[in-house]
C-alpha cells in the first residue's frame, strides 16, 4: 500500500510517542484524517465540539501527563478556532503541537475560499517553530522538529500541511544530496544541575536568612519531597502560585497557600515579613504580592534562563530542573535552629483555616459559594484531578480546597481564559481513565463552551475505567469576577447589561444527555450533593445556586480599592445593599474573637 504524506505524519507522531490527537475534521485536513482512520488502534482521534476545546484538551494532556499534546484542525476557520487554546499552552509553557490543514498549493495566493495566511496567523503563538510543508521530502523533519522543540522548549509549535500534499506519496528517507535534511527521533538528555560554585553561593545566601519564604510554581510540581525538605531545613514558610497548587500538600502547617489577588492572608504576611526569598519554578507576575524591592535577598531556580531575575531582582539565579537542583542544594543548607519565624507562619496558617471555615459558613442567599468548596475539600478522592476555570471559582479553588499528596490540579494560569475547565477535565479522563476528575466552572464559562463540551463527555464516558467526572457549575446569574473588578478596580457600579447571564437549566441539560444532574439551592444539601456526585456510576453535573454578592476579598485591601468599592456602591450599584451586607459578614468572620472555652 502506498504511504501518503498524511500517513507519514501520523506514523511519525506515533514514533514520537503520541497516542491521542484532539481535533475537528474538515476538507483541508482530510488526508491526515484518513491516515488517523487507518491507524485508529494506535493513535486515537478524539473529536471535540469546537477546535478551541481541542486545543484546550491538548494543553491539559500536556499538563496532566508531561507528554506533548497534539491538536488538529482544518484550514481557515478551523485553524483560527485553535488559537485561544494554543495561547493557553504558550502562556503556561506547555508542549503542544498543532497540525493544521491548508488549501491546495496551486490555489495559494489566489484569494481562495478558506485561504488564510496561516504562517502569519500562527507566528506569535508558535513563534519557536511554525512551518508549512510544500514537498513530501520536508515532512519528516518538520514533524520531528515540531515535536522536539515543543517538548524541549515547553512551547507551542505548528506544522501547516496543504490539502493536496497530504495525498501525495511520502518520502520516507530524503535523498542524500545537497539541500536535504535528515532528522531523527533520538533521545534528549535531561537538564543538568547548576555549577557547584553557584549552588554554594545560593546556599550561603539562604543560610544567612532569618525569615525565609519559598514560592513554588508549576515548575516545582515534581519536587514535592525536595520542597518539603528545604522548607524544614530552613524553617521556611511556603507559598504557591496558582499553577503550583499541587506542588506541596495544603495540609502541612507551614504551607501558606496561594499568593496574589486570589491568595491567602498568610501568604501576604509571608512575603511582607520575610528577609529571604527562594523562588522555585515560578513565573508569578504580580510584583505587589512579592516582597518590596530591597527588603529581601532572593534566589531563583528555573529550567529556562530567560525567566530568571524577571519578576524580582534575585541575587543568585540557578538554571536547572527544580527537583534535581533542590536535591543538589539540600546538603549545603544548614538547619535553622531558631524556629520562631516558622512558629509565626504556622500560627498564621492555623488561624487562616479557621477564618475560611467561618467565612464559608456565613449566611448567604441562597448558598455561600465558599461553602460549596469548603464542603468539597474533605471529600476529595485521594487521587483526584481538579480542573478549575477562570473567575470567582478560581478564588475559592485557590483558598478553600486543601490539596493532598497524590492529587493533581490546574487552571489557565498565564492566559486566565474562560472555558478551559471542562475540556481540561475531558483530557484528564482520557489520560487517566481510572482517576476521578472534577471540573470547577462558573455559569459564564459553562454557557461559553462547557455546555458543548458536555456532549463529548456524554459520548465517551462509558469507555473510562472510573466513570466519575463531576462538573460543578456555580450558578449565580452573573459574570461575577468582572462584576467585582468593576467595583473594586474601576469604582463603577455593576453594569447589568454586561454582567447578567440568561438562566439555563444546567442539571436538567445534563440529565437530557444521559448524565447525572443535581440542582442544589439549600445550604444544608451541599455536602449530600457532593457525596452523591462522587459516588455516582456516571459523570455528574452539580449545579449550585450561589450568592453573587459574596465578595472574593483579596488578602490585602488597599485604600485605593476601598475608595473604588465605596464609590461603586454609593453611585447606583443595583445590589449595593446586598453587597454591603455580604461584605460585612465576610469582614466579621475574619476578625471576630475566637470563642472561649
Amino acid at each position: 500500500m502506498t504511504i501518503t504524506v498524511g500517513d507519514q505524519i501520523v506514523q511519525r507522531l506515533h514514533a514520537w510517542g503520541v497516542r491521542r490527537v484532539y481535533g475537528y475534521p474538515g476538507d483541508g485536513i482530510n488526508g491526515v484524517m484518513g491516515a488517523l482512520n487507518r491507524m485508529n488502534r494506535q493513535v486515537e482521534f478524539i473529536q471535540a465540539r469546537h477546535e478551541e476545546l481541542a486545543a484546550f484538551m491538548a494543553t491539559a494532556h500536556a499538563k496532566f501527563t508531561g507528554e506533548v499534546g497534539v491538536c488538529l484542525a482544518t484550514s481557515g476557520p478551523g485553524a483560527i478556532h485553535l488559537l485561544n487554546g494554543l495561547y493557553d499552552a504558550k502562556a503556561d509553557h506547555q508542549p503542544v503541537v498543532a497540525i493544521v490543514g491548508q488549501q491546495a498549493r496551486a490555489a495559494l495566493g489566489g484569494d481562495y475560499q478558506q485561504e488564510v495566511d496561516l504562517l502569519t496567523l500562527f507566528k506569535d503563538v508558535a513563534g519557536e517553530f511554525v512551518q508549512m510543508a510544500t514537498v513530501p521530502a520536508q515532512v519528516r523533519h518538520l514533524i520531528d522538529r515540531a515535536v522536539r522543540i515543543a517538548r524541549d522548549q515547553r512551547t507551542v509549535t505548528c506544522v501547516i500541511v496543504p490539502s493536496d500534499l497530504q495525498q501525495q506519496k511520502a518520502v520516507e528517507q530524503p535523498p542524500r544530496v545537497h539541500g536535504t535534511v535528515h532528522s531523527g527521533i533520538g533521545t534528549t538528555g535531561g537538564p543538568g544541575v547548576p555549577h557547584a560554585g553557584h549552588l554554594q553561593a545560593a546556599a550561603d545566601l539562604l543560610n544567612s536568612g532569618k525569615r525565609v519564604a519559598i514560592l513554588a510554581g508549576a515548575g516545582a510540581l515534581d519536587a514535592t519531597d525536595e520542597l518539603i525538605a528545604v522548607a524544614d531545613r530552613l524553617g521556611a514558610g511556603l507559598a504557591k502560585a496558582m499553577l503550583g497548587k499541587a506542588a506541596v500538600p495544603d495540609d502541612l502547617p507551614f504551607v501558606t497557600g496561594a499568593i496574589g489577588l486570589l491568595g491567602t492572608q498568610p501568604s501576604w504576611e509571608l512575603m511582607e515579613k520575610c528577609d529571604t526569598l527562594l523562588m522555585v519554578g515560578t513565573n508569578f507576575p504580580y510584583s505587589e504580592y512579592l516582597p518590596a524591592e530591597g527588603k529581601a535577598r532572593a534566589v531563583q531556580i528555573d529550567i529556562d534562563g530567560r525567566r530568571l531575575g524577571l519578576r524580582y531582582p534575585t541575587e543568585i539565579n540557578l538554571v536547572g530542573d527544580s527537583r534535581a537542583t533542590l536535591q543538589a542544594l539540600l546538603p549545603l543548607l544548614r538547619r535553622q535552629e531558631n524556629r520562631t519565624w516558622l512558629q509565626q507562619v504556622e500560627a498564621s496558617v492555623a488561624g487562616w483555616w479557621k477564618v475560611l471555615e467561618d467565612r464559608a459558613m456565613t449566611a448567604a442567599t441562597p448558598i455561600n459559594p465558599q461553602r460549596v468548596f469548603w464542603e468539597l475539600s474533605p471529600r476529595l478522592p485521594d487521587d483526584c484531578i481538579i480542573a478549575c476555570d477562570s473567575g470567582t471559582v478560581a478564588a475559592w479553588y485557590s483558598r478553600d480546597l486543601k490539596m493532598r499528596r497524590g492529587m493533581m490540579g490546574s487552571v489557565s494560569g498565564g492566559l486566565a481564559s474562560m472555558g478551559c475547565a471542562v475540556p481540561y477535565a475531558i483530557a484528564a479522563k482520557f489520560a487517566h481513565p481510572g482517576r476521578p476528575v472534577i471540573a470547577l466552572v462558573g455559569d459564564g464559562a459553562m454557557q461559553m463552551s462547557g455546555i458543548n463540551a458536555l456532549v463529548t463527555v456524554a459520548h465517551h464516558w462509558r469507555c473510562w475505567r472510573d466513570p466519575r467526572l463531576v462538573v460543578l457549575v456555580l450558578n449565580n446569574g452573573d459574570l461575577n469576577m468582572v462584576t467585582w473588578e468593576q467595583r473594586g478596580t474601576e469604582g463603577d457600579p455593576k453594569f447589568e447589561s454586561s454582567q447578567n447571564l440568561p438562566s439555563f437549566p444546567y442539571a436538567d441539560y445534563a440529565r437530557l444527555l444521559g448524565l447525572g444532574g443535581i440542582r442544589v439551592d439549600k445550604p444544608d444539601l451541599v455536602s449530600l450533593a457532593w457525596e452523591e456526585a462522587l459516588a455516582a456510576d456516571r459523570p455528574m453535573l452539580v449545579e449550585m445556586v450561589v450568592d453573587a454578592n459574596v465578595p472574593p476579598m483579596p488578602p490585602h485591601v488597599t485604600n485605593k480599592q476601598l475608595k473604588h468599592y465605596a464609590k461603586a456602591l454609593l453611585h447606583g450599584d443595583p445590589q449595593a445593599l446586598e453587597v454591603a451586607r455580604a461584605t460585612a459578614r465576610e469582614w466579621w468572620a475574619s476578625v471576630k474573637p475566637a470563642p472561649r472555652n
